[in-house]
């Protein structure tokens, strides 16, 4: 029964809610599109290979949100110094989010599922942290509502393996209902002294 949520009746929900929800905020992504271009400029998005279901690499799309701004040597400031203004309320309000909604339209990503992370991590994972991938990435899940960015790589690793060992109608539900108490109160967007959170590095 959890396959075949997964494999079909997850992926048709996914695609057709997307595809409403395209519509629903087309009014609010050109709004906040116009914001970041008079705020700073091209580009309006943020496009980065991310790996996805099996490892798979896709392109994830978000609205920009740090400046452009580079040191003396031409080097971009760290994240934490580009990460203001207009764009840290975008950030705030989880609006950066919306283009990812073409993901999910794509197949590339579910609605709920665990957050698809850098690529540069694939050959950190352990074969416990690996298993991450048996499932579709998500725009939320299981560790972005216990905590996001403000809990430990570790527990968002048993967090997301968590999920793929009990992902269900139900479970997204919940995770669901979560993530928009998450988003209005604003919780577990960063880490205590980061614009989101420190890199993983097998480690920590």
């Amino acid at each position: 029964m959890k396959n075949y949520y997964n494999r079909y009746f997850k992926s048709f929900i996914d695609k057709l809610i997307a595809g409403i929800l395209i519509i629903f905020f087309s009014p609010i992504m050109i709004i906040v599109a116009i914001l970041i271009y008079f705020w700073d400029g091209f580009p309006i998005f943020f496009v980065q290979e991310r790996p996805g279901y099996q490892g798979r690499i896709f392109k994830i799309y978000k609205f920009r949100t740090m400046t452009n701004e580079k040191d003396e040597n031409g080097n971009l400031l760290p994240d934490e110094k580009r990460l203001k203004g207009i764009g840290k309320i975008i950030r705030s309000l989880s609006l950066d989010e919306l283009p990812q909604l073409f993901n999910v339209l794509k197949g590339d990503m579910s609605f709920i599922g665990p957050r698809p992370l850098l690529k540069e991590y694939l050959p950190l994972y352990n074969d416990e942290q690996k298993r991450r991938h048996n499932v579709k990435p998500g725009i939320t899940g299981w560790a972005q509502v216990n905590g996001r960015n403000a809990i430990s790589w570790k527990k968002k690793f048993e967090y997301d393996v968590y999920y793929v060992d009990n992902i269900s109608f139900l479970l997204d539900m919940k995770i669901l209902w979560m993530t928009i108490i998450k988003v209005f109160k604003r919780e577990g967007i960063s880490q205590k002294g980061q614009a989101t959170t420190e890199k993983f590095n097998g480690k920590n």
